[in-house]
């Protein structure tokens, strides 16, 4: 590519909204319309988006670190509670833990996909007495499905609870032990699961996130909680003043998302297959380009999500690993190329050293992270764009 080509290249960021008119109307149509919030559109998202996934029940919030919280006051979690997840995520998947005063155990990653490795959480909860743990939060890692089957029927053996945090993996799916398609968040093996619908995942509202469930108890929770813990359901108050009453029946938040944010998650949910397709197809690129070339290592997509050559991975992300990342890193920078790395792992950040966490303590976990760098990954990334990276990587780890 010529130097006044290489300079005609915008900004690549590693993930960016794509907003059509169709969005921008849906939006405008909820603003001129009698609700900005608490209004029809949030129950039509919630609706279309349980059957998008499969599940009995989807509930939508401010955000996917309030969907954790609502799942971890949902199930529970006190002050006697010990939860193991992984630190190789966001830190609101191991935080929603600690906002209801329960201690994280954290457990190392797989080496070849950077997911909590089942191995290493089993061992764990053997070593200690039954009742110990209390749950898993396992992580769909850049859009790469957990085999969720396999953590149910641990969890199952010594009386756990499982939240899926499917932030990155909408769509995503894995095959269990009979063939059949499982897809991330139906709740057919984890008692809740989360989503996130900030501007670089698969569908973006601004800000939103959503709980699904088939556990109609644990719904009924988190309508409570989303809400401050009123209900203005007759049949569960105490009392029943007339029609303007309402019971504060337990302390909950103000989680609750605008109807004008609904509207435009339902409007980019019509076409999210489409978005998926568009990623899977970006991968595949990636993958050939850097299939047998020394010095670039991908990660291992879960033996679960393949079968006869499809792969429910979900690319929300697009991670490879080389030996001199910050060089690679600074230097798709100079080139206008915004790689990100996912993530530093959650055990080294000061606020869990303080609980007792050392570096050193999941070598997995931190080898990954030494190694890691998310390239651009997002439907709208056109080919040029992606040719453009894929010769700025290979031109620094050839050199």
């Amino acid at each position: 590519m010529s130097e006044a080509k290489n300079k005609s290249i915008k900004p690549i960021p590693y993930g960016r909204q794509h907003i059509t008119e169709d969005d921008i109307q849906a939006v405008v149509e909820t603003l001129t319309s009698d609700f900005l919030t608490q209004g029809p559109k949030v129950a039509e998202f919630e609706e279309a988006f349980a059957e998008y996934v499969g599940a009995r029940y989807a509930l939508a919030c401010a955000n996917g670190t309030a969907a954790l919280h609502l799942c971890a006051m949902a199930l529970g979690v006190n002050e006697e509670s010990r939860v193991i997840t992984t630190p190789i995520t966001f830190v609101a998947s191991a935080n929603c833990v600690r906002y209801c005063g329960g201690e994280v155990a954290f457990a190392d990653t797989d080496p070849n996909t950077a997911l909590l490795d089942i191995n290493k959480v089993r061992a764990m909860i053997e070593a200690k007495p039954k009742g110990y743990y209390a749950g898993i939060i396992p992580v769909d890692f850049a859009g790469n499905p957990v085999n969720l089957e396999e953590f149910r029927k641990l969890a199952d053996a010594h009386g756990l609870w499982v939240v899926e945090d499917a932030a990155h993996s909408p769509g995503g799916y894995f095959f269990d032990s009979q063939g059949e398609k499982q897809h991330c968040g139906n709740g057919k093996y984890a008692d809740l699961a989360i989503f996130s619908f900030h501007p670089v995942k698969h569908i973006a509202t601004g800000e939103g996130g959503m709980v699904t469930t088939n556990d109609e108890d644990l719904y009924r929770k988190l309508l409570l909680y989303r809400t401050h813990g009123i209900t203005r359901d007759p049949e569960l108050m105490e009392e029943n003043h007339g029609g303007w009453y309402m019971e504060m029946q337990e302390l909950g938040y103000n989680y609750r998302i605008p109807d004008m944010l609904c509207a435009l998650g339902l409007s980019q949910l019509q076409r999210a297959d489409a978005g998926l397709a568009r990623r899977r197809g970006i991968a595949k690129v990636y993958d050939h380009a850097f299939a047998g070339l020394q010095g670039i290592e991908t990660l291992t997509t879960t033996a679960a999500a393949t079968h006869d050559g499809e792969t429910g991975h979900a690319y929300h992300l697009y991670v490879i690993r080389v030996e001199d990342r910050k060089g690679l890193y600074d230097y798709l920078r100079q080139h206008n190329i915004f790689a990100q790395v996912h993530y530093i792992p959650a055990h080294t950040m000061p606020y869990y050293r303080s609980l007792g966490y050392s570096k050193g303590d999941f070598p997995a976990a931190e080898h990954y992270y030494s190694e890691c760098l998310s390239l651009p990954m997002y439907p709208s990334l056109s080919q040029e764009e992606q040719e453009f990276v894929i010769e700025r990587v290979k031109e620094f780890v050839c050199a």
